[in-house]
C-alpha cells in the first residue's frame, strides 16, 4: 500500500506568510541597527541582533520550503526534499542560541560601567520594532500550528517581540531612574528568554531527525489496532516517524490468517492508519500465516538444487 510522497505539505501552504514577514522585518532591521549604534543601547542592539537573526531564519525557511516543494529529477530522493524544512528549523534554533550568547556576553562585559544612552531613540525605535514584530507574529501564528519550519520562524519572531518589549521597558526605566544598569539587566533577561524558547523547539527538531514516533501517536496502540483487524493473526516490525511537519509515515507487517481477504485487510489497515492515527503515508506488507520470514535462525530452508540452478540462470541472463 504505497503513497506519493510528493503530495502537498504544510510548509508550502504558508510560504506567503514567510515572504511577507521577511519583507516587514528585513525593512525595519536597518533602521533599528542604525538607531542602536547611535543611542549606545545594548538592549536596542540586542533587539537589532534578533532582527538580523529573524531575517536569516525567514530567508532560510523560505529556501527550505522551495526545496521541499521541488520535484525530484534524479530519482534518488525517494522521499523528496521535505527534510530541508526540518534542517531549517534546526538552523533557527542555532541562530536563537547564538544571538542569546552574544547578548549575555555583551551584557556581562558592561556590568560595573555606566554607558551614556540616548533614551528617546530607544523608546521610539523599540515601539516601532514591537509593532513590526507583532504584525509578523500574527502572520506566522497560523502556520506555526502546522509546520515545524514556520514554527521555527515564528519562535524567532516571538523572541524578537519580547526583545522589543524589553527595549521599551529599558528606555522607560533609564529615563525615570537615570541609571543605565536597567539597559544591561533587560538585555540579560532577553538573552535568557531566547534560550528558554529555543530549547523546546530544538527538542522537537531532534525528535524528528531521530525518527521518533510522531507526537500524539502511540506505537503500542497502533500495533494493537492493526492486530484487531479481522483476518490479521499477528503484527510485527511496526515503525512510525515524521518525515516533515504534517507528514507522518509508517511501515508494518501484518500476518494474515488462512482464508483472509487480503484486499479487505489492506483497505481496513489504510483507513485505520489514516482516520484513527493521522498517518496518510503507510506501507503495509501482508504475510500469509505459512510464510517463513527468516527473522529467526533456521526459519528459511536452504534452496534446493533446482532452485539454485534457476536463480543462477536468471542472474546470468540479467548480466547479458
Amino acid at each position: 500500500m504505497g503513497h506519493d510522497h510528493a503530495a502537498g505539505h504544510a510548509g508550502a501552504r504558508h510560504a506567503w506568510r514567510l515572504r511577507t514577514a521577511l519583507v516587514l522585518i528585513g525593512g525595519f532591521f536597518v533602521v533599528e541597527l542604525v538607531a542602536a549604534l547611535l543611542s549606545g543601547s545594548l538592549s536596542l542592539l540586542s533587539d537589532a541582533g534578533h532582527m538580523a537573526a529573524d531575517v536569516v531564519t525567514l530567508a532560510t525557511a523560505l529556501v527550505a520550503t522551495r526545496l521541499a516543494a521541488r520535484p525530484d529529477t534524479t530519482g534518488r530522493r525517494t522521499y523528496g526534499s521535505y527534510r530541508a524544512e526540518v534542517f531549517a528549523s534546526g538552523f533557527a534554533v542555532l541562530m536563537m542560541l547564538g544571538t542569546a550568547v552574544y547578548i549575555v556576553v555583551e551584557a556581562v562585559g558592561r556590568i560595573g560601567s555606566s554607558p551614556e544612552l540616548q533614551v528617546g531613540p530607544m523608546i521610539v525605535v523599540g515601539a516601532l520594532g514591537l509593532a513590526v514584530n507583532l504584525a509578523a507574529m500574527w502572520l506566522l501564528r497560523a502556520g506555526a500550528e502546522e509546520s515545524l519550519n514556520v514554527k521555527g520562524a515564528y519562535m524567532e519572531v516571538l523572541a524578537d517581540t519580547a526583545g522589543s518589549v524589553g527595549v521599551v521597558a529599558a528606555g522607560l526605566l533609564v529615563a525615570f531612574t537615570g541609571n543605565a544598569v536597567w539597559d544591561t539587566a533587560v538585555a540579560l533577561a532577553i538573552g535568557v528568554f531566547v534560550v528558554v524558547r529555543a530549547l523546546p523547539l530544538g527538542r522537537q527538531v531532534l525528535s524528528v531527525l531521530a525518527q521518533h514516533a510522531p507526537t500524539g501517536v502511540d506505537p503500542a496502540r497502533v500495533t494493537a489496532d492493526l492486530a484487531a483487524i479481522d483476518g490479521v493473526g499477528g503484527v510485527h516490525d511496526v515503525h512510525l516517524w515524521t518525515l516533515t511537519s504534517g507528514m507522518h509515515v509508517a511501515t508494518a507487517h501484518l500476518v494474515t490468517e488462512s482464508g483472509a481477504d487480503d484486499h479487505a485487510v489492506l483497505d481496513r489497515a489504510q483507513r485505520l492508519m489514516r482516520d484513527e492515527h493521522g498517518i496518510d503515508h503507510a506501507t503495509v506488507q501482508l504475510e500469509p500465516a505459512v510464510h517463513a520470514t527468516c527473522d529467526e535462525p533456521g526459519r528459511c530452508p536452504a534452496p534446493t538444487a533446482d532452485e539454485a540452478s534457476a536463480a543462477h540462470g536468471a542472474a546470468e541472463a540479467r548480466g547479458r
